[in-house]
């Protein structure tokens, strides 16, 4: 499996990881009862959100398939199947 794509890509790590730590901020200060720092923290969370789709326009998220790769992908699956 090492050769297949799951959507890791720098977007969505990049996403993620700003995403968590908003996450982090806000929760940490929703214990703390501060409420201005606790919606910071959702802005942080917000905010990986788009970073993380303004990465993917860039060219940092998963390609579009082509019609082409998609018909092999069905062809091959076709294959294996008719073998079983």
């Amino acid at each position: 499996m090492a050769g297949s794509a799951h959507g890791h890509t720098p977007a969505a790590w990049t996403g993620v990881i700003i995403s968590f730590i908003g996450f982090c901020i806000a929760g940490v200060f929703m214990v703390a009862a501060n409420v201005p720092a606790f919606w910071a923290g959702v802005g942080v969370i917000v905010l990986g959100g788009i970073v993380g789709g303004a990465m993917k326009v860039a060219g940092l998220g998963m390609p579009k398939e082509s019609a082409a790769v998609t018909a092999a992908r069905e062809a091959a699956t076709a294959t294996v199947r008719a073998r079983a």
